[in-house]
């Protein structure tokens, strides 16, 4: 479905969350068969059988103790548990309020805590929140019921759009909640990442602990400038207004090639960090990408898990 700022404006967020819960449920249950596990690492912490050790095995998880009685290596096997616990770290900042395509960032941030949400909310398992981007960030502690998410969702839905107070401190946040979010689990950080430098670290710690998920939510117009002339733009989070030339092929190349290298530094920090990154356009269907990540993810973990190894 395409969630537009009108849709969400007009008192209609009642429906908007019901018709996000039939997609999420209609196109990924059927795909993950009543299961999590597309979106969650399937080893648990819980100690369970030894074996033996197998060539493509991860190797950190031999038991040296065993090895070392019986003289051959083994490794131990790791119960999954059954609870989940996610959080959700949500970008609110006033850059999220744009789009230029069939939707606004903040829209797609929506559905993909919906998305999040509806498929991991089961089964006693626990969903928290925090809203990030404002001076007054938010956190709404886990619980596991359904009545909890569609609250989540609904507190989202209607946060009034920003003044253009600052720039997310992302970093601060994800270090903020790693003393709230205490139990292993998932952490799901959806932004833009046009944020406060520094972000990167706190993620690479947080993903010591929980198995993290990083979407990231762009519009077009962050990649390329079309040749309209002089365009006035301005700054969501600071307000700044500026006129860029954008008929002259040579800003457009250098906009284009800033983009690209942002871009690819954000995917670099998340890939050594070993974090997944999910990618969700206002241009394109955020459903079907999000299908595609799951099954890709869920066809990766299966073959992964069959080897032993984690990821």
């Amino acid at each position: 479905m395409t969630i537009t700022p009108e849709s969400l404006t007009a008192g209609r967020t009642r429906e908007i969350l019901r018709r996000l819960e039939l997609d999420v449920t209609r196109r990924l249950d059927g795909l993950l068969h009543g299961d999590h596990r597309g979106l969650v690492p399937g080893h648990g912490s819980e100690l369970g059988e030894t074996r033996a050790y197998a060539p493509g095995d991860d190797v950190r998880r031999i038991d040296w103790n065993v090895t070392a009685r019986l003289n051959t290596p083994y490794t131990r096997q790791t119960i999954a548990e059954r609870e989940l616990e996610t959080w959700l770290l949500l970008d609110r900042g006033a850059r999220l309020d744009m789009g230029t395509a069939s939707s606004e960032k903040r829209e797609l941030v929506l559905a993909a805590a919906a998305a999040v949400g509806f498929l991991t909310n089961r089964d006693g398992n626990r969903l928290g929140a925090m809203f990030a981007g404002r001076e007054d960030s938010k956190i709404i502690p886990a619980k596991g019921s359904r009545k909890h998410l569609l609250h989540i969702l609904h507190e989202l839905a209607e946060t009034p759009r920003d003044d253009g107070s600052g720039v997310t401190d992302l970093g601060h946040a994800v270090h903020r909640l790693g003393s709230v979010a205490r139990r292993r689990g998932l952490l799901v950080v959806v932004s833009d990442f046009r944020v406060a430098p520094g972000w990167e670290q706190h993620l690479r710690v947080a993903a010591t602990k929980h198995d993290v998920l990083a979407v990231e939510v762009i519009d077009p117009i962050e990649l390329e400038l079309p040749n309209v002339g002089l365009l006035p733009v301005q700054d969501p989070a600071t307000g700044q207004i500026r006129e860029i030339p954008t008929h002259k092929a040579k800003v457009r190349d250098a906009y284009a090639k800033a983009a690209t290298e942002r871009r690819a530094d954000i995917a670099n920090s998340l890939r050594s960090a070993r974090i997944d990154h999910l990618v969700l356009r206002t241009d394109q269907e955020w459903m079907d990408d999000l299908v595609r990540f799951v099954g890709a993810r869920r066809h990766r973990m299966m073959a992964m898990n069959g080897t032993g190894a984690r990821r």
